[in-house]
């Protein structure tokens, strides 16, 4: 079964996640600073990790950044991490960071169940909440 760190300094966000990410048998493992999810995920070899952008004084992005340097000299697997964004311009700062997902605040159970399934499944999580209508229904040209 799969275990996820849930990694946010307000205990709102951790308990909003593990309530709605972990399905029967996911071990959900919550932290409330960066340094701490850097040592669960040497410790647990976890399958996700969940981390707020906004945490502390070593936040979101990073935490994802240490994690992907440790990846990168094999003192750690790969993990994927899903990013919680505080707002649509951060998106710039989760693909920076090289997090496979992200969700823009506030969230909403479906879509976090949503990006945890596609992230433990190996694929990406691109919340598309609060695109400007432009981008999202962009009319056909030409036709």
């Amino acid at each position: 079964m799969p275990t996820v760190i849930v990694a946010s300094d307000a205990p709102t966000v951790r308990a909003e996640i593990a309530a709605t990410a972990g399905a029967p048998g996911t071990t959900i493992v919550e932290a409330s600073s960066g340094p701490e999810v850097v040592a669960l995920v040497e410790e647990l070899e976890p399958d996700l990790v969940v981390v707020d952008l906004q945490m502390g004084n070593m936040g979101g992005m990073a935490t994802c950044l240490e994690l992907r340097l440790d990846a990168s000299y094999q003192k750690i697997a790969h993990v994927p991490v899903l990013m919680l964004l505080d707002r649509r311009p951060d998106v710039f700062l989760a693909r920076r960071s090289g997090a496979e997902g992200w969700l823009v605040k506030p969230l909403d159970p479906i879509r976090v169940r949503r990006a945890v399934a596609a992230l433990l499944g190996g694929g990406t999580y691109h919340d598309e909440s609060y695109l400007p209508l432009s981008v999202v229904a962009t009319p056909p040209t030409g036709a």
